[in-house]
């Protein structure tokens, strides 16, 4: 059965500093680092034959620590933009405890959490998996259908995009879906995509 793991990108400055991070392209934090280190070891006994990364460099740096800390060399590399984070509109860069001052706790939840509404200028959970899972279908399912074991390292919401469709949740059940920075999602799936098994590797 082929394999696919997920990996949400270790902590970034603006994670750190209690930001919303959408678009723009800060780096990874020490911790952020580590958090992708311990990723590549707990992935080592794996092996991969592609690899899925977005446009953004906190991103493609994870995958970069994961695939030399698990001895990935030679694993193809393939970045699109379609795996980047949701865009954040006009909450991008701002604090968001100063937003919630501003807006209110329960607006800035359902801009955060909610499946269908945007914050100003921005992508819905929505509008991500709008561009994410075509991309996923065509790309990462079609190396899954030909028996290809395929690790994906991308963000927050582009990841819960994809744990959504694999994990059959609706719209209540992804607002619950809390995917943690550096932790490996690892699923053993049928050739036409079906979820055969899936595993947190958190220790």
């Amino acid at each position: 059965m082929p394999t696919l793991a997920i990996v949400r990108h270790g902590q970034s400055l603006w994670n750190l500093e209690n930001r919303f991070t959408g678009w723009v392209d800060v780096p990874l934090t020490e911790k952020g680092r580590e958090e992708a280190r311990t990723a590549g070891e707990r992935l080592r006994d794996m092996s991969f034959d592609v690899a899925y990364t977005s446009r953004l460099s906190r991103a493609q740096h994870t995958l970069d620590i994961i695939i030399e800390t698990a001895g990935f060399e030679g694993v193809p590399v393939i970045r699109d933009e379609a795996l980047n984070e949701r865009h954040y509109g006009d909450l991008q860069g701002l604090n968001k405890a100063d937003t919630a001052a501003k807006y209110g706790d329960e607006q800035v939840h359902t801009w955060r959490r909610s499946f269908a509404t945007p914050p100003p200028n921005g992508e819905a959970l929505k509008d991500t998996a709008a561009r994410t899972l075509p991309f996923f279908d065509r790309a990462i399912l079609g190396d899954i259908r030909q028996g290809k074991d395929v690790l994906v390292v991308a963000h927050g919401n582009s990841n819960r995009s994809i744990v959504m469709q694999l994990d059959d949740l609706d719209e209540e059940g992804v607002l619950a879906l809390e995917l943690a920075t550096g932790i490996p999602l690892v699923y053993e799936l049928d050739a036409d995509g079906t979820v055969r098994s899936r595993e947190l590797h958190d220790r």
